[in-house]
């Protein structure tokens, strides 16, 4: 480590002399080894330097004094006082001035040149550095052979060993590694992924600055963005497998054998959640889980992140979902279905969450397999084909003529044909919306006052909705 002050005097060749009480200093590290003949040299000084000088200057007390008290200010460890040259001891007033304000006064001789103890002072420092490396690139193997052999959390365990202290890492808010106790004080250091997720890493204090810290940011933006793409490749694969389930070419044990393979088990009851990004929906490919979801299965279907719900907390962790999309910044609508078991359970509970977010809240309560559910999950019914032939007409009307035809049929069906409802709703006359509805028959091929019609009409726009 570097010399300290009492370490410079135990060099017994240089033959210095201590004439002031060095005792508050003596531990002190010396930091480089200064010299002036400055009157004034503390601009040059940024503090814990052994300051030499031959006095050359200092022809009288008054400037003596000054320099003394100069020096002090400037938080030196020491003044080397070269004899010999200009002055063949060591002035009184250096020496009484530097008593007063607790300055240590080395005498050096006048064999022994400055750039001798400059030179101890040097090598000390260089060996020090020298020694701070190498434990570095030690910790730098021992960080990378940590994560590389096991996995983030002893990596993290490693580092706060090396720190002395505390450390844990959260993303998004969500403390995925280590202990965060709200009670300490933390330092945080920002992890950069090379995605939008927000990482940190908290550093129990006291901590002082450590360089192996940058290290570990490298290590842990590296490891969360290998976990990122991971995960993303999984839950595209893993759609594959629920994409086939749902359209209903993959069923019995066929699909109990694929959903094994994800980690499913088909006998135990499951709850479909989806996610549904209102933006930037290719964030929900490798967004990271709350604690409480993250070993659930999950997947990629067209954009939608869908998260197969093995426990029964299901409104708790959807909760907690709904903060945590918020608080990642991730704009969303929240969906879910019933817990069924077996294939055919998953498959209706999906299709339950689909319809649910039609809803439009950002989390949506599914209602129980209804009509329209079933013929959706029926993908060999053409659907898209009835809501285009059915409701084509009716929306290229609308483009061109900004007419609110499809609205208002939204809103009639939704208001169960009241005709007074829908006008209180969209703020129009009873007749207009008796004129928009008889455009619609006419265009569609379908009355909506028509019992048969209108369930033709509301499932072409279930189906036109969820498509």
């Amino acid at each position: 480590m570097a010399i300290t002050l009492r370490g410079l005097l135990e060099h017994d060749e240089l033959g210095l002399n201590a004439l002031t009480d060095p005792e508050h200093s003596l531990q002190t590290a010396i930091t480089w080894g200064a010299v002036t003949e400055l009157l004034d040299p503390s601009k040059f000084l940024t503090g814990r330097e052994i300051v030499m000088t031959t006095g050359v200057r200092q022809k009288t007390a008054k400037s003596q004094a000054e320099f003394v008290r100069t020096l002090a200010q400037a938080d030196v460890v020491a003044l080397g006082f070269g004899i010999g040259l200009e002055h063949e001891s060591v002035p009184k007033t250096i020496i009484e001035t530097a008593r007063e304000v607790g300055l240590p006064v080395i005498e050096v001789p006048y064999r022994t040149p400055f750039a001798a103890i400059s030179r101890l002072i040097a090598e000390a420092l260089n060996a020090d550095h020298v020694k701070r490396i190498e434990n570095l690139l030690k910790a730098h193997q021992k960080l990378a052979q940590s994560l590389l052999s096991s996995d983030l959390e002893r990596m993290l365990d490693e580092l706060a060993k090396m720190l002395h202290t505390e450390v844990s890492l959260s993303l998004h808010g969500e403390v995925i590694s280590g202990e965060f106790d709200e009670q300490r004080t933390w330092h945080e250091v920002p992890v950069a992924t090379g995605l939008r997720d927000r990482c940190t890493l908290h550093i129990a204090e006291p901590y002082t600055h450590d360089p192996i810290v940058e290290y570990a940011q490298s290590l842990i933006g590296l490891e969360l963005a290998n976990k990122s793409r991971l995960r993303a490749s999984q839950r595209l694969a893993n759609g594959q497998v629920l994409s086939d389930l749902a359209s209903g070419t993959l069923s019995g044990s066929d699909a109990a054998v694929r959903l094994g393979s994800l980690g499913l088990d088909p006998q135990r009851e499951h709850s479909v959640l989806l996610v549904q990004a209102t933006s930037h929906s290719e964030r929900l490919q490798t967004l990271p889980l709350p604690a409480d979801l993250a070993s659930q299965v999950t997947a990629i279907i067209e954009d939608r992140l869908v998260i197969i719900v093995a426990h029964k907390q299901v409104q708790q962790s959807i909760e907690r979902l709904d903060e945590y999309l918020a608080t990642a910044g991730v704009g969303a609508k929240v969906g879910y279905g019933g817990r069924y078991s077996n294939t055919t359970g998953i498959r209706w509970s999906y299709f339950e969450a689909l319809e649910s977010l039609r809803h439009g809240e950002r989390v949506n309560v599914p209602t129980k397999l209804s009509l329209t559910s079933l013929l959706l999950a029926a993908r060999d019914v053409p659907l898209q084909d009835l809501a285009a032939e059915a409701l084509g007409p009716i929306q290229e009307f609308d483009q061109s003529h900004d007419s609110g035809l499809l609205q208002t049929l939204r809103e009639y069906l939704n208001r169960d044909g009241s005709v007074g409802a829908v006008a209180e709703s969209l703020g129009l006359h009873r007749n207009t919306v008796r004129y928009r509805m008889q455009q619609i028959a006419e265009l569609s091929g379908y009355d909506p006052n028509v019992t048969s019609d209108r369930v033709q009409l509301w499932i072409a726009l279930s189906a036109l909705e969820l498509g």
